[in-house]
């Protein structure tokens, strides 16, 4: 076996372990992170869904629809 193609392997198996290192410290912080979700979820729905205060659709505050 050529000194190139061991290199090949020990950079490759470098690469599996520290991939596998990389993946369970990621998954650990963005766990953590997803308890706060449902607490941006609030004002995020708030200001997206809701439209915010004061918004009537065009309409004037003393217009019932009527013509």
């Amino acid at each position: 076996m050529s000194t190139k193609a061991k290199a090949g392997f020990v950079l490759a198996g470098f690469l599996v372990i520290a991939g596998a290192l990389l993946f369970t410290e990621h998954r650990a912080h963005v766990l953590g992170l997803l308890v706060w979700l449902p607490l941006l979820a609030c004002p995020l729905m708030h200001v997206f869904m809701h439209g915010g205060h004061g918004h009537h659709h065009g309409r004037r505050p003393n217009d019932r629809g009527s013509a």
